[in-house]
């Protein structure tokens, strides 16, 4: 096993080795418990029966004085000796019991009466006088006695003298060692068992938890492995436990890094490709720059629009960079119809055209009014850029169900329509144009970033081409799509599908 140390120097001992260790203890803790459990009751059903026995055999014993016939003379029994005897000879004792008799006076040494059994000689109590005199001395009728050879519990009954005879006591003597002995047999062996349990735990726990913690040392190797230069790698998802959702979400936050150290790559790239050409303008104009005021007035004209024309790129890309953000977009609900005019109003001022409010949709749905506005009046500007004074250019909103068939509009000839991917219905925003259209070979580059289009369908501008980006950027981040359809009569139509549900 390896042992890493933290950044203090201290021993740092892995998570698999911690779960085992806690492991082990709660089961150790647990397994002790229940075999001391055990034997406590393997003891204290020992004790009971025992108890139970003595009650038994002395109860007996006492309902035999009164009735007992002696066999020879047919009449009550004369002596306590001849009962005590006739008594043992009827009775039949456990492997650890033993029955006696003893006659005399008490505080004497009595005389044993005893069943021929065969018992060792050194736990035998009829054997040991010293103990049968304190036990006939004894003024109870119960009680444990503790000798070299071991414990005794005994129980006994005293017999009156009859007819002068001597007094006697009939006494039950167990001896519970054999008993206890299977109890701590018994003890033992379930520690030897849970000994034996632990060590298995132990190599099943240890391959489990290797197996379960496995991901989390992926993750871990994963990201010592990451850099800003790869990004790529993933975590292999199995199952549906905590672990795997472990997995998902660092993948996710590895898309998400992912994604922006792109954007940002991407961001580095298009400014420094987009601004090295006005740098180098401005740079060229202000060496060139002579003393003339005329001169020197139009260098100044001249550097201060391309300083405009950065100021607008820089803006435009930090838009873009921003659209991976999550906070982009924030929806809210909305009167598509209050929108569409809305937007409808601000365009006009645009450019010398004929401004035509073809349809509003009376739907209310969430979408970001200030994003979508932004992206309507994008596309009015790029539509007013490639058409002349004059020309129609029509503003609009509808609700397309998912037949296809077009409701809750006004106006139409924007272009057809096909059914939202979801199934239910979708809202689209258009601007409709009459002015050259755009090229086929155009239609799948124009919302790229700094991309125009092979052929310029209109008047040139002064644009770096990040419009239609932006465009497409805000239509992502509602969950929809930006798409160019041809409009009847010739020209472009730019229309912004959204689901109602977005």
């Amino acid at each position: 096993m390896t042992v890493s140390r933290s950044p203090l120097g201290l021993p740092r001992i892995s998570a698999r080795v911690r779960i085992l260790l806690w492991l082990l203890v709660v089961m150790a803790v647990a397994l002790g418990a229940v075999a001391v459990t055990v034997r406590s009751l393997l003891q204290r059903d020992v004790d009971h029966r025992i108890s139970q026995l003595l009650t038994q055999e002395t109860g007996e014993f006492a309902n035999f004085v009164p009735q007992g016939v002696d066999p020879d003379t047919g009449g009550r029994f004369s002596t306590a000796d001849r009962l005590l005897r006739i008594y043992l000879q009827r009775q039949y004792a456990d492997p650890d019991e033993e029955l006696l008799g003893l006659t005399g006076r008490p505080g004497d040494r009595p005389d044993a009466i005893r069943q021929r059994r065969d018992l060792p000689p050194d736990t035998a109590l009829w054997r040991d006088g010293a103990s049968l005199t304190r036990i006939h001395a004894s003024e109870d009728s119960f009680g444990t006695l503790e000798r070299p050879q071991g414990e005794v519990r005994w129980a006994k009954v005293v017999i009156g003298p009859a007819g002068g005879g001597k007094p006697g006591a009939f006494v039950v003597a167990f001896h519970p060692e054999r008993e206890r002995a299977v109890a701590d047999k018994t003890f033992w062996t379930l520690l030897a068992l849970s000994g034996v349990a632990l060590l298995m735990t132990t190599g099943i726990g240890w391959a489990v938890a290797g197996r379960i913690l496995a991901p989390v040392r992926i993750v871990r190797a994963t990201a010592a492995e990451l850099t800003e230069q790869d990004l790529t790698r993933r975590i292999p998802v199995e199952g549906r436990d905590d672990i795997a959702a472990l997995a998902e979400t660092f993948n996710a936050m590895l898309d998400r890094l992912e994604r922006a150290f792109a954007a940002q790559r991407v961001f580095v790239d298009d400014a420094g490709h987009e601004l090295r050409t006005p740098i180098t303008i401005v740079r060229g104009h202000l060496e060139l720059m002579g003393d003339d005021p005329a001169d020197r007035e139009e260098t100044v004209r001249l550097v201060t629009d391309e300083l405009d024309r950065m100021s607008r790129i820089v803006e435009d890309l930090l838009l873009l960079a921003g659209a991976e953000r999550p906070d982009f977009v924030r929806p809210e609900p909305v009167q598509l119809a209050e929108l569409t005019a809305d937007v409808f109003v601000k365009v006009r001022t645009l450019g010398d055209r004929a401004w035509v409010l073809d349809g509003v949709a009376d739907r209310e749905v969430r979408l970001d009014p200030q994003r979508m506005t932004q992206a309507m009046v994008q596309l009015a500007q790029n539509a007013v850029q490639h058409t002349v004074p004059g020309q129609r250019i029509r503003i609009g909103s509808r609700v397309v169900s998912p037949s296809g068939s077009r409701g809750e509009t006004g106006g139409g000839g924007a272009g057809g329509s096909q059914p939202g991917p979801g199934g239910g219905d979708r809202v689209e925003l258009y601007v409709a144009d009459h002015g050259p259209g755009i090229p086929p070979e155009d239609a799948e580059v124009i919302f790229e970033r700094f991309r125009r289009g092979t052929s310029r369908r209109g008047t040139r501008t002064s644009g770096a081409g990040l419009g239609l980006a932006i465009v497409k950027a805000i239509a992502e981040g509602h969950h929809g799509r930006v798409e160019l359809r041809r409009t009847e009569g010739g020209g472009a139509t730019f229309v912004l599908t959204l689901e109602t549900d977005a």
